[in-house]
């Protein structure tokens, strides 16, 4: 049934419009409706749309060539009893040993010319794809991580072919693996690119920040001379501390078979001996800029310029499109990432966060003092970015004026919307109603995404008309993201907080915990409020219990997912009511790649008897 039914999602798929990627809702509708007709049951509708979305791809992936290709493949192919392979932060390093199919599909893909990395989930895999590393993917997933990935493969329009395996047990699992060999052995068919892909622009975005294209369009005015004891400026500690995605320089490294003896480590005062004192701040503040983060803003800025140029890079030719890029519109993205960074910085200390993309946060490192002077270097140097000329980057007087308004207006919010939400965190009376909660978020999240959109659409040319339907959109994608922001709390993030429920030991307002206190009976409302109190005896464990138990019981969770519906629906109506096709299929692009529900925790089940287990 297996082959009949991937034939067949083959038929489907060559009849599909290849000038754009489906979204997920579209392929949905195309393998529901698939089913339908061949009367199979909807529990095959993942399985069928990661067939479709192979199928859909397949052509544009034999346009690459394989040494531009990744080969994934999951750990739990291993053979389990015996494994002799190493493991590391960038997977597991195949020994090759015969054992499982893990060696055969290694060897036949490193043959033809791929990259292979036995590795879990799809970060590193979006990093090396942004990196510039590889152009396209094929792999094996288990059905669930593969219905996942979907959503980023699909809206990012990467080629990529899936082969699922027939278990999720994560044990000695098995593979279609005549699939896989075909698969991999898919040919390499010269020809243009079809389908349109936001791959260039993302390249683009984090190429910014890579040493020279940073120092040459923000040029260091003090120069930047860190003292390294080991090997000085040049050294691989060095140069891998200012890259622009960390992890992926040492997954590149196991892709080509060597293991990488150092760790991108932020900067620390040690590495500022010998330094200017004038100058070290200018260090920080530039190293601080230069790591971590997805440079989503960036992205959107570049995004909106092409948009509103045609959209030309991201069509076949969206390499070259993107490069002619004039460096006025760089310099822009640039700026926006600044700001962003400088609030980074300064929210780190207000809400005295431990770490900040897997590192120390800055004022963890230099005290919190010089931390509020970097965060003040970067404000300056944002706008230090929009108001000067520059050789080959003259912009007219109006339109430069527009972009440092509406970045100062940005900027004026986001300290309006932080004000609020500390002068809440520090009063006595800590309770809050969810229309104030949703203004703080307005505050705090839209300005960036509205002036990252103004920004590219400003200097393409007289954006007038644009400026209101911006607005709507960032205020509403702000407050949804938000929303989710607080959502992911609740699961904890391995780069950043690292503690579940940590608003909630941090006493900041957010949504959830307004609605826990409009739909609690008058008592839990008060165990609520207690869990905030500077004198609350209970033990950090205890606080999050008690939390959670609450907001379950206030169904929190469930009301927060649906203004999260509500605000994306209304962020879409918005794209929906522009004329530019090119500007409202980049508005759906980020409502559905910054929008990515979480999965949220499910209270532990106890089975009473073997023969009534409580779901």
């Amino acid at each position: 049934m297996r082959e009949s039914l991937r034939d067949r999602c083959r038929e489907v798929a060559d009849r599909l419009d290849r000038d754009h990627p489906l979204t997920k809702d579209e392929m949905e509708q195309v393998a529901r409706q698939m089913l339908t007709e061949a009367d199979l049951p909807e529990g095959l509708l993942g399985w069928t749309m990661v067939n479709i979305s192979s199928a859909f791809w397949r052509h544009q992936l034999s346009s690459v060539p394989p040494e531009r290709r990744l080969f994934l493949l999951p750990h739990c192919l291993k053979h389990a009893e015996g494994c002799p392979a190493d493991y590391d932060q960038f997977g597991m390093n195949c020994k090759q040993c015969g054992a499982c199919s893990i060696a055969d599909f290694r060897s036949v893909a490193e043959d033809m010319g791929y990259r292979v990395l036995v590795a879990e989930g799809s970060p590193v895999v979006m990093k090396i794809i942004v990196g510039g590393y590889v152009d396209a993917v094929v792999g094996v997933a288990c059905l669930n991580v593969l219905e996942k990935a979907i959503d980023k493969v699909l809206l990012a329009g990467i080629p990529c072919m899936a082969v699922p395996l027939l278990s999720s047990d994560c044990r000695n699992t098995k593979v279609d693996e005549p699939w896989v060999e075909e698969m991999i052995r898919t040919p390499y068919v010269p020809a243009a690119a079809k389908t349109r892909s936001y791959v260039h622009l993302m390249r683009s975005a984090g190429n910014l920040f890579g040493r020279d294209t940073l120092h040459r369009l923000a040029p260091p005015m003090r120069g930047i001379g860190l003292a390294d004891p080991a090997a000085g400026e040049n050294s691989a500690t060095h140069q891998a501390a200012i890259s622009q995605a960390a992890g992926v320089d040492g997954a590149v490294q196991r892709l080509q078979g060597e293991v990488p003896d150092y760790a991108a480590e932020a900067i620390t005062s040690d590495r500022l001996a010998g330094v200017d004192p004038i100058a070290a701040t200018e260090a920080i503040a530039y190293d601080f800029l230069a790591r971590g983060g997805k440079h989503s803003r960036p992205f959107i800025t570049l995004a909106a310029y092409d948009a509103a140029m045609g959209g030309d890079a991201t069509s076949s030719d969206g390499e070259t499109n993107a490069a002619g890029f004039p460096d006025a519109v760089r310099r822009a993205a640039l700026s926006i990432e600044t700001f962003h960074k400088a609030s980074l910085v300064h929210d780190d200390i207000e809400d005295d966060d431990s770490y900040r993309y897997g590192q120390p946060a800055v004022h963890h490192r230099f005290g919190i003092a010089s931390a509020i002077n970097v965060g003040d270097y970067l404000i300056g140097l944002g706008y230090r970015l929009l108001s000067r000329d520059m050789v080959g980057d003259q912009v007219d007087a109006a339109t430069r004026v527009d972009l440092l308004d509406s970045l100062a207006a940005a900027h004026v919010r986001l300290s309006e919307g932080q004000g609020a939400e500390l002068l809440w965190r520090d009063a006595k009376d800590r309770r809050l109603q969810p229309i104030d909660a949703l203004k703080i978020y307005a505050l705090k999240t839209s300005p960036a995404f509205e002036a990252a959109l103004y920004s590219g659409v400003r200097i393409a040319g007289d954006a007038a008309e644009l400026v209101e339907p911006i607005r709507r959109f960032s205020r509403n994608l702000g407050v949804a993201f938000q929303i989710i922001n607080d959502l992911n709390d609740w699961i904890g993030d391995d780069s950043n907080k690292l503690t579940a429920g940590a608003d909630v030991i941090a006493g900041r307002p957010t949504l959830l915990w307004a609605l826990a206190l409009q739909h609690l009976d008058d008592d839990d409302q008060e165990t609520l409020l207690g869990l905030a109190s500077d004198d609350c005896e209970m033990t950090v464990r205890e606080r999050l219990q008690t939390a959670e138990r609450l907001y379950r019981k206030a169904g929190v969770f469930d009301l927060s997912l649906q203004l999260v519906d509500k605000h994306q629906a209304r962020a879409e109506q918005v794209a929906d009511e522009l004329e530019s096709e090119p500007l409202r299929r980049l508005l759906y692009f980020l409502v559905d790649t910054v929008l990515e529900r979480p999965e949220m925790p499910t209270p532990a089940t106890v089975t009473l008897s073997a023969a009534m287990p409580v779901a």
